[in-house]
């Protein structure tokens, strides 16, 4: 890639503050109120569980029709382009949570989601910004999938425990060693695990490879305990009333 090609990239790709990126956050949030309103006020709940499928599905194929279409452009790389990357894969298998609804993958998706996808959201990678498909691709499945778990928590009533921490912490390990094998066998870098992304990240402040690996495992778990400090307090407070 000349300096020119690397140049136009970087004037495409979406800018942290930019309208690209505080909007769709805006809209998404605006969309999420409203629906776990609506949901909770006027659904009932057979109806419920219908829209949290069809949450599922929509988010689902986004990404399968963004990798369809990418195939038939002959411009696919399988050490770039499969849907490995967290917010890719949990986008591909969500529907299975949204249609069986099983309490397991509440559990460890509520803490992948949160800790992962609000990462991708505060610093997007995105190459090319509005209007491409890459661009709907990236925020329909990182908000979606925000808006899935966010349905589940306030609508659907589910509620992780104490050991759901440790629960997705191991999860992550599986996920995080398979991945390491894919990308030793195909040369990629899937999940960042060989370098860092090349927009802005939160990764930038934890050092270089593979230190920046090391810090993540380390604030792993504080993480995640904090994501469920909320429900913890919660969980308390209403122990506490019902006395």
């Amino acid at each position: 890639m000349n300096f020119l090609q690397t140049l136009i990239i970087q004037s495409n790709r979406v800018q942290f503050g930019s309208i690209e990126h505080i909007l769709p956050i805006g809209l998404a949030i605006l969309f999420c109120i409203g629906l776990i309103h609506f949901a909770r006020k006027k659904l009932h709940v057979n109806q419920k569980y219908l829209v949290f499928k069809w949450l599922g599905i929509c988010v689902s194929l986004t990404i399968v029709l963004f990798h369809v279409h990418k195939i038939s452009l002959g411009a696919y790389t399988i050490s770039k382009d499969l849907p490995l990357f967290l917010c890719s894969f949990l986008a591909l298998i969500i529907p299975i949570f949204t249609t069986s609804r099983k309490y397991w993958m509440y559990e460890i998706l509520l803490f992948w989601i949160i800790a992962g996808t609000l990462q991708g959201v505060i610093t997007p990678d995105i190459a090319v910004g509005f209007p491409s498909l890459d661009y709907f691709r990236y925020w329909i499945v990182h908000l979606g999938l925000l808006t899935i778990i966010f349905y589940a928590t306030f609508v659907l009533h589910m509620r992780p425990k104490f050991k759901s921490v440790i629960k997705s912490f191991l999860a992550l390990q599986v996920y995080v060693a398979t991945i390491m094998a894919v990308n030793y066998v195909l040369n990629s870098n899937y999940f960042y695990l060989n370098r860092k992304p090349e927009s802005a990240s939160a990764l930038d402040y934890l050092g270089d490879y593979p230190y920046y690996l090391l810090v993540v495992e380390l604030i792993l778990i504080p993480f995640f305990l904090l994501i469920y400090l909320p429900f913890y307090l919660i969980g308390n407070k209403k122990k506490l009333t019902s006395k």
